[in-house]
């Protein structure tokens, strides 16, 4: 679950990669401990490609267009319905470039999970004797293990 420290109306590039991160993060931890991926990280796989493509086509947050508008939202009230400005092309080559940021913050992923995965299994060994965590509790995981 992801706890926001405080309300943040406007995002960088570093923050909505480091989400899309913590999105993949659940399938690549399926795939690192349990060697096998299920639907559980279905949600995040629906919203990491959403950021990543708003990042591209509506924030001008990509290198390659710049701060050109690739995307234009419709009804914003009534919900976030896009629709693409660009040529088939363009979009085959948004397509990419999303592939490649979900791709970059997947193994980002993996390499925090490797650094971690001590703090992992003890965390989970605590989720399965007390099913809740309280924020304290939580920071004092990685300080037992150093102890």
């Amino acid at each position: 679950m992801q706890v926001d420290s405080e309300e943040q109306n406007l995002l960088s590039k570093v923050d909505i990669l480091n989400r899309i991160t913590t999105l993949t993060g659940g399938r690549a931890a399926e795939e690192m401990i349990l060697n096998r991926v299920s639907t559980g990280a279905s949600n995040d796989i629906e919203q990491a490609p959403k950021l990543a493509r708003a990042m591209i086509t509506r924030f001008g947050m990509s290198d390659t267009y710049g701060m050109m508008a690739l995307e234009t939202v419709n009804n914003p009230c009534l919900g976030l319905d896009t629709s693409l400005a660009c040529s088939a092309e363009t979009a085959a080559k948004i397509d990419e470039e999303v592939r490649q940021i979900i791709a970059a913050q997947h193994e980002k992923a993996r390499g925090i999970i490797r650094e971690n995965e001590p703090v992992m299994h003890t965390l989970t060994e605590f989720l399965l004797t007390k099913e809740t965590i309280t924020g304290e509790d939580f920071m004092q995981i990685p300080q037992q293990l150093t102890e």
